[in-house]
């Protein structure tokens, strides 16, 4: 048919109808339209399908061949367009199949991810869920394209134009080992300095973070002796030396074999924000998993 341009949704509806009553007055009923209106939208059918499509016969209305080889496609096309209009069903937990992708450095692995996951198997079996290595630079792009669903970092630092929401504010607690004996108190900011101390560096091999900014402030330095990629590997080296940590509080009341006081300066903290793209934000299964995630923190 080269005149599909020339065809609107109520004349397919009308077809369809006619071709289910053969009768146009008992058409009209079902569309709520005059006998004069179908009829006027018949004669429309007609020349664009260049076919009578329904004669008249003793009762009611016969198709021709052209419209009896329409009947099924019309129909199935008019079902599927109805479904892709519906109302979107709301997502059932307990019967999907979804698989989840998001990005998280280790941290957000452990303080977000981690408190999710039973809960999210509990009540979604049958999903999946994949953590992928969070590159910031790659934030923006993974989300629009869809390659990941949540991308998981700090508040500051989020690109503009994502749907954000802050999970928790973190601060910084210094830690060491288990029966450290600098640490059986609240150093003095003197005693801290000259600790041994670790830092993780995400850019890789850098020496210095926000407690370092905070301390030039005073005029001061600490010692840096080790910089690590990830925070597992730090608290590792933390449990197993004199080293010390600034540690995030959550990672910090969470870990084995480590001893937490509070640091002898202010270090600001930061807020930990859950990261999506518009393309995602009213699609119910990734509305719930959204909740999930932060019901469990």
């Amino acid at each position: 048919m080269n005149n599909f341009s020339r065809l609107d949704l109520n004349l397919l509806v009308t077809l369809d109808t006619l071709l289910a009553e053969r009768n146009v007055t008992r058409a009209a009923e079902r569309l709520n339209l005059s006998q004069p209106s179908v009829s006027v939208q018949l004669a429309k059918l007609r020349e664009v399908f260049g076919d009578p499509l329904l004669l008249p016969a003793q009762r009611g209305m016969r198709p021709t061949a052209r419209a009896d080889e329409l009947r099924e496609p019309l129909r199935e096309a008019l079902e599927a367009l109805g479904r892709a209009v519906a109302p979107t069903r709301p997502f059932e937990p307990a019967g999907a199949s979804t698989t989840w992708r998001v990005a998280a450095a280790d941290y957000a692995e452990s303080a977000i991810l981690l408190p999710s996951l039973a809960g999210l198997r509990a009540a979604a079996p049958n999903t999946r869920l994949a953590v992928v290595e969070a590159v910031p630079s790659r934030m923006a792009r993974q989300l629009e394209s869809g390659e990941i669903d949540l991308f998981f970092h700090t508040s500051v630092g989020a690109p503009p134009g994502l749907h954000a929401r802050v999970l928790f504010n973190e601060r910084y607690v210094l830690v060491g080992r288990a029966g450290h004996p600098r640490l059986k108190r609240r150093p003095t900011l003197a005693q801290f300095c000259a600790l041994e101390h670790v830092v993780v560096s995400l850019a890789g091999g850098g020496f210095a973070g926000p407690t370092d900014e905070a301390l030039a402030e005073r005029g001061l330095a600490r010692r840096v002796v080790l910089s690590v990629p990830h925070f597992l590997f730090m608290m590792s080296a933390v449990a197993g030396t004199d080293m010390v940590a600034m540690l995030p509080e959550r990672l910090a009341r969470s870990a084995p074999g480590l001893s937490v006081v509070e640091a002898p300066l202010e270090v600001p903290g930061y807020e930990m924000a859950m990261l999506w793209h518009e393309r995602r934000h009213r699609d119910p299964a990734h509305r719930w998993l959204r909740e999930q995630i932060a019901s469990n923190l």
